[in-house]
């Protein structure tokens, strides 16, 4: 039994000595650059006086907007929505419940109407 430990300890070492390698000092390594000292100094100076440098994108108010979407579609849209009988109404709101209309389709018609009248005036 004493011989079995003495193995194993030998070979715990031998695998210990094995893992642990020592990593060679090649020393300070020099600097390569594509851009001379001058153009480094010039481009730092005006990265310093540049304005607004330090502030984070938005923290001074909405950024502009351009809208990509028909103004006349969003709103037929708009109005069709607000007016769609029961939006709110689901389902499954309640157990077992069913969803009856209660709400006339009045806007129905004025939407598609407009929306008859945006695509001629395309």
């Amino acid at each position: 039994m004493k011989t079995s430990r003495i193995l194993a300890a030998a070979a715990l070492s031998f695998l210990a000595a094995a893992g642990a390698q020592a990593e060679t000092y090649q020393g300070v390594h020099t600097a390569v650059s594509a851009k001379s000292r001058d153009e480094v100094s010039a481009e730092a100076v005006r990265t310093a006086a540049a304005p607004n440098q330090n502030v984070v994108r938005g923290s001074r108010g909405a950024e502009p907007f351009n809208s990509v979407a028909n103004p006349e579609a969003v709103r037929a849209q708009a109005v069709a929505t607000a007016n769609a009988p029961d939006q709110n109404v689901v389902g499954g709101s309640r157990v077992n419940s069913r969803v009856i209309s209660t709400m006339n389709k009045s806007a129905e018609p004025r939407v598609e109407a407009q929306k008859a009248g945006a695509a001629t005036v395309k």
